[in-house]
């Protein structure tokens, strides 16, 4: 994360923006979830998984999105149809709202298949050590056991 702030000297204002936009997007979308659903009190959860997936030697990208509601799908994006799939009826009404425009589901597939990529080899670039890894054994005395530790492992 040095790295990244040492080129984007604003990266954490940056990033600490958007997750304060974001929660202001969660907090209208649980409204909306709520009043779909004919839930008026209780404490809920609004959840929403996306990122992608960089496969380093193929270079294919998959990317995901998916809305979920106390624990179970709400909607989710298809990359390849670039439609929505509600698994609640409930939510018809964002899938056909946001289908027939199209705004939505191209922004994801741009942010999706380029956008997150790109930041995801970065800091997998970033995380790269140079150091390689250290084997070290220990024994106390030649009847006491072998103790070995080893360190700095990236990746795996």
């Amino acid at each position: 994360m040095n790295n990244m702030s040492l080129e984007n000297p604003n990266y954490w204002e940056e990033e600490t923006k958007t997750c304060l936009g974001k929660q202001q997007v969660f907090k209208a979308n649980i409204k909306i979830a709520k009043q779909r659903l004919s839930v008026t009190s209780g404490v809920h959860v609004y959840q929403q998984m996306y990122g992608c997936e960089w496969d380093d030697e193929t270079g294919e990208v998959k990317g995901y999105d998916q809305i979920g509601y106390n624990g179970k799908d709400f909607i989710v994006l298809d990359l390849e149809t670039l439609t929505w799939i509600a698994p609640k009826p409930q939510a018809v009404i964002s899938k056909n709202r946001w289908d027939s425009d199209g705004y939505v589901a191209n922004q994801e597939q741009t942010y999706l298949t380029q956008t997150c990529p790109e930041w995801l080899k970065k800091y997998v670039r970033y995380g790269r050590r140079t150091d390689l890894p250290s084997v070290f054994f220990l024994q106390k005395s030649s009847s006491s056991p072998i103790s070995c530790f080893a360190t700095a492992f990236y990746p795996k």
